[in-house]
């Protein structure tokens, strides 16, 4: 799917009152999960372990 028919995608799944700030907001985020997704099918994803100890060492007190 093009860049075009995502956002085209999504604006058909917005409401029709919704603000240029929230459409912003969508378009930015859904921009970053396909940058993540690119990291990833190039090799350049944390692994699932490093993940693990990140979130570990923002819990503890």
């Amino acid at each position: 799917m093009s860049n075009k028919e995502v956002v085209t995608h999504l604006l058909t799944r917005l409401p029709e009152d919704v603000s240029l700030e929230r459409i912003a907001q969508e378009i930015e985020f859904i921009a970053g999960v396909q940058d993540g997704l690119d990291e990833l099918d190039r090799g350049e994803g944390v692994g699932l372990a490093d993940v693990e100890k990140m979130i570990a060492s923002w819990t503890t007190k």
